[in-house]
Parts: C-alpha cells; structure tokens; sequence
C-alpha cells in the first residue's frame, strides 16, 4: 500500500460520505516532499479535522511515518472540502 493509499484508507474509515473522498498525490517544489490534497464532502470536514485539528495532525503522523519506513520523504497533506 502506497503513500496515497494509505492515506485514502485512514479519511475514508472516517467519513460518512465514502463515495465524495479524493485523495491525490501532486508534485511538490521541494525536494523529497510529497504533496496530497484530501478532499471530502463538507459535511464530513468536522470528522476529518478533529477539537483543535488533532485527528488531521494524527492522520499527517501516521502517514509521516509511513512515508519514513517506505520512502523516507516528508508528507504535506492539504484537507479541504467541496
């Protein structure tokens, strides 16, 4: 499972709209970093970002980490809704 996937996987056993979730990989101008824009319905916005933003800083760990164990590249993820 890649980056991507990965990340796709986490947004999606979080929302109640499965169906509306994009999760898409762009290239950065920084080197070694990977950019994903995660887009949800904006009903689910609440879900995906937290109290405080802690479940969004929880999802961009994890798939920090992974990113370190496979890639060894630095991960911005951009949530936004539509």
């Amino acid at each position: 499972m890649n980056i991507v996937e990965f990340t796709e996987f986490l947004v999606k056993s979080l929302v109640s709209n499965v169906d509306s979730v994009s999760v898409k990989e762009f290239d950065s101008d920084e080197e070694n970093t990977i950019l994903i824009q995660v887009l949800v319905d904006n009903n689910d916005m609440g879900k995906v970002i937290g109290k405080g933003g802690k479940v969004a800083n929880s999802i961009r760990s994890l798939v920090q980490a992974s990113s370190y164990l496979k890639e060894n590249k630095k991960v911005k993820i951009n949530i936004d809704s539509f």
